[in-house]
């Protein structure tokens, strides 16, 4: 029996995270200024959609920090210690991130169903000019993140982030104008249950995917049977085993398999397809790959 055993890590394309350093540093400075100062104006018209909307913000302001060093974590070189880097780092900022949306939730609805139950005056006026300037803040901080956000998962969580908290501050001025016109303040916490719930949906499948990584789950975008399959096709192969695929971060994926293919040639040029044939159809950079000239019925260490 004879084997060929190769390990890929760079194949001509690079997957590490985008650097959004910069972007994460004016995310944040734009975001907490804006934070104190829809707190303080928010106490002072009494409105609890805008205190919620700063609740939300000030989660999101933690959150660009969190997902900005879990970002920086991963891309730290390998040590003895951590032989793939930090890479999961920006795996767990996601589910941090996605914890901080669900506290939030909480805590807006909490206050929302008790001014609900005790109803007092806010002034409209402010309430509308405050919180049309958070949807210019935050829109302009998810314009920041927006090229990233369908290439990592820790990104897209910043992106999303900041589009809800867009939408989010245009329904508080929805809100300031329906209580300015009919002077219906029921309509303040309403909104702020409102916001509660844009925020739970937008933040859920985040939240469940992050989690899903972190559990070195098979990458959403990545169909296990079709690279089975993919890899079954390649000339020489008769069987595939020991397939395993999993997430090393928010953008990068690894792969171990066992290719039985008796009656191949050569070892070398079936190992350099198969590295090309998933680097090109799934993204997968780092993979290490063993080749069988007779299928053995267990090869685990």
């Amino acid at each position: 029996m004879s084997a060929g055993h190769s390990h890929n890590h760079d194949h001509g394309h690079d997957h590490s995270p985008a650097d959004f350093g910069r972007a994460f540093a004016i995310g944040i400075v734009l975001n907490l200024g804006f934070v104190i100062a829809e707190t303080v104006f928010g106490f002072f018209a009494n409105s609890m959609s805008l205190l919620a909307d700063a609740g939300h913000n000030l989660s999101d302001v933690l959150g660009l920090v969190v997902a900005w060093t879990g970002a920086a974590m991963a891309k730290r070189a390998s040590t003895p210690r951590f032989t793939y880097g930090l890479k999961k780092a920006s795996i767990l900022a996601a589910v941090i991130n996605g914890l901080f949306l669900m506290v939030a939730v909480g805590a807006i609805t909490a206050e929302a169903i008790r001014r609900l139950l005790n109803p007092s005056p806010t002034e409209a006026g402010i309430v509308i000019v405050v919180a049309a300037i958070g949807i210019v803040i935050n829109g302009a901080t998810a314009w920041l993140f927006a090229r990233g956000r369908d290439d990592d998962i820790n990104i897209r969580g910043a992106y999303l982030h900041m589009a809800a908290d867009a939408a989010v501050s245009a329904a508080v001025v929805f809100a300031g104008l329906v209580i300015l016109w009919t002077g219906q303040q029921w309509v303040d916490p309403v909104m702020s249950l409102a916001v509660a719930a844009v925020i739970l949906w937008s933040s859920f499948g985040l939240f469940k995917e992050s989690v899903w990584m972190s559990l070195a789950g098979v990458p959403s975008g990545i169909d296990l049977d079709q690279v089975e399959a993919a890899l079954g096709e390649l000339e020489g192969v008769e069987t595939v085993h020991d397939l395993h695929v999993w997430p090393l971060s928010t953008t990068e994926t690894a792969l171990t398999a066992h290719l039985v293919a008796p009656h191949v040639p050569s070892t070398d040029a079936l190992l350099g397809a198969a590295r090309a044939m998933l680097h090109d159809r799934f993204g997968i950079e780092h993979c290490t790959i063993q080749v069988e000239r007779i299928h053995l019925e267990d090869t685990r260490c």
